[in-house]
C-alpha cells in the first residue's frame, strides 16, 4: 500500500501546503481520504490522476476537508469518469444534497453513491476501514485503513481532534499515524493538539506504531518544525516526522 500526502495544510493557506488530502493506493484500489482546497490538482499530478478513483472517505465536513470536493465530481464528469463512492460520518448525504443544490446544472451530471457511516468496520473502496470518533468543533471520525481482507499494512489518520488515548488505541500495531499536530506549544487551542499533549497522549496510550507524521499544520509552525519535533520527544520515544505535500510512503 501506498500513502501519498496531497495536503497538509489547514484552513490558512500559506502557499507551501495544500488543505488536508491523502491518497491510498493498491494495485487495485485508490481511496483519497479529505478532499481540502488545492488536492485536486495534486491528485491530477498522480499516476492515476482524478479519473482512476474508487471513493472519498471524508473524517468531517470542515471547509479545509471538502472545498475541492464538488471540483473533484465536476472534473470527472467531464472525464467521463464512472460516478464515485463518497462516504463519511452522518451529515454525508445532506452535505452533498445541499452542495449540488447549489449548482443545480451539476446534479444534472454526476451521480455519487454516498453513505453516512457509524462508528465501527467498513469496507469502503476497496480497503476495510474502522471509523472511530474524535474530539473536534464538529463531529467526525478517525480512520484505520487497511488493504480489504488483509492483515496489512495498516494505517491511520486521526482527521481533526484533540489527541487523546481512547482514539490513540485504534493506531496500535499500525505501519503509519497520521495525526492532526496544529500549532506550536505556545498557541492555546481546544481543538487541535499541541506537541506536548500530543506526546503526553501518545506516552499514556502505550502504543506501538512504526511511524508517525504529523499534519494539518497552521503557519504558525513555519520555522518551528524541530521545536515541535523536540516538544513531543520529551515524552514520545518514537520515530515522528512531519508530513510534507507530495510525500509519498510505502508501507
Amino acid at each position: 500500500m501506498r500513502l501519498t500526502f496531497l495536503g497538509t495544510g489547514s484552513a490558512m493557506p500559506t502557499g507551501e501546503r495544500n488543505q488536508t488530502g491523502l491518497l491510498f493506493e493498491t494495485a487495485e484500489n485508490r481511496v483519497l481520504v479529505d478532499c481540502g482546497s488545492g488536492v485536486l490538482d495534486t491528485l491530477a499530478a498522480t499516476d492515476g490522476g482524478y479519473t482512476d478513483l474508487d471513493a472519498v472517505l471524508l473524517t468531517h465536513h470542515h471547509l479545509d476537508h471538502v472545498a475541492d470536493l464538488l471540483p473533484l465530481l465536476k472534473a470527472r464528469w467531464l472525464a467521463d469518469a464512472p460516478p464515485l463512492t463518497i462516504a463519511g460520518p452522518r451529515g454525508t448525504a445532506t452535505l452533498l444534497d445541499e452542495l449540488l443544490a447549489v449548482h443545480t446544472y451539476l446534479d444534472e451530471h454526476v451521480d455519487p453513491t454516498v453513505t453516512d457511516l457509524d462508528p465501527g468496520a467498513h469496507t469502503v473502496g476497496g480497503f476495510d476501514v474502522r471509523a472511530r470518533g474524535g474530539r473536534h468543533s464538529m463531529p467526525g471520525f478517525g480512520y484505520r485503513v487497511t488493504p480489504a481482507n488483509s492483515d496489512g499494512p495498516t494505517a491511520v489518520f486521526s482527521g481533526d481532534t484533540v489527541a487523546f488515548p481512547a482514539f490513540l488505541s485504534v493506531a496500535d500495531g499500525a505501519d503509519v499515524l497520521v495525526h492532526d499536530c496544529s500549532f506550536p506549544d505556545d498557541v492555546e487551542t481546544d481543538n487541535h493538539p499541541t506537541p506536548a499533549s500530543f506526546g503526553e497522549a501518545l506516552a499514556a496510550a502505550d502504543i506501538h506504531v512504526e511511524t508517525v507524521y504529523l499534519t494539518h499544520l497552521y503557519p504558525h509552525t513555519d520555522g518551528r518544525h524541530g521545536e515541535m519535533l523536540d516538544s513531543i520527544a520529551d515524552h514520545y520515544e518514537g520515530d515522528v516526522r512531519i508530513a510534507e505535500d507530495a510525500l509519498e510512503v510505502t508501507l
